[in-house]
């Protein structure tokens, strides 16, 4: 009962300065990139998986204490979720504002890429927008406090380890931040279906922020109008749009791809 207690603690919901990470991918991750951040690490007993016992052996390696647990125990700490068998409490990065993005900022040497979303309510894709930003050397992702969903369990799960590495800036007014942002040098180009300009054809060889609207809706006007200039990624098939998760990837693919 005592472990219980702290992994609801580690989740986020009691005390913030611990959090729950689970799924083998997801626990890899933190194990192989960062696994000074781990506080306990948990692998069940009831399954019989190669991916576990190397899990295992890498963090006895590492001087990590493993516990070996039941499923029925993983699901009274993290519920009906697909864990994997694995789990493992961290330390959090450390959450951004709108100061703390731009204190980051001052630290990145090269020419910034950052992807902002307005609005995206589904953990699932935002979990897939991480996983694409980590892929592709995002600096950070930037969404609003309001309208999106928040970096949770699922997102986590979804992400694959990513939700570990880049750095996440929830900020209270995105507008402000991207004119912060263009203050800094930062060009702002939105992602828009409607666009004149294909993605390929548009210069993204500079610090660049990326911005997607919400599932279904876009960007919101005034987040269109703090733009500047709409890009879309020419469609060749019957459907009208992508995925936020997939058009995140695409963009920010071209980006690395026009940088070489």
């Amino acid at each position: 009962m005592h472990a219980a207690r702290n992994v609801r603690g580690a989740a986020g919901v009691a005390d913030g300065a611990r959090h729950s990470v689970y799924g083998l991918h997801a626990v890899q991750a933190v194990l192989e990139r960062s696994p000074e951040r781990i506080l306990e690490l948990m692998l069940s007993t009831a399954r019989e998986d190669q991916r576990l016992g190397l899990l295992r052996e890498r963090a006895q390696a590492l001087g990590l204490r493993v516990q070996a647990v039941t499923n029925e125990a993983l699901l009274k700490l993290v519920g009906d979720v697909t864990h994997q068998g694995a789990l493992a409490v961290v330390r959090p990065l450390h959450p951004l504002d709108e100061n703390g993005l731009i204190a980051l900022l001052e630290g990145v040497h090269q020419d910034a890429l950052l992807l902002v979303l307005d609005g995206v309510t589904d953990p699932h894709n935002l979990g897939a927008c991480l996983r694409c930003a980590d892929a592709a050397g995002a600096q950070a992702l930037i969404i609003p406090k309001d309208r999106s969903a928040s970096v949770d369990g699922v997102v986590r799960k979804v992400a694959a380890g990513a939700a570990e590495f880049v750095p996440v800036a929830s900020v209270t007014n995105l507008a402000r931040a991207l004119d912060r942002l263009k203050q800094r040098g930062i060009w702002v180009v939105g992602m828009d279906g409607s666009a004149e300009q294909n993605i390929h054809a548009a210069d993204l060889k500079r610090p660049l922020a990326l911005v997607l609207g919400a599932e279904g809706n876009g960007m919101r006007r005034l987040t269109r109008e703090h733009c500047d200039f709409l890009v879309r990624i020419p469609m060749a098939g019957s459907v009208e749009s992508l995925n936020v998760s997939v058009a995140a990837g695409v963009a920010l693919f071209e980006a690395r791809r026009q940088r070489g």
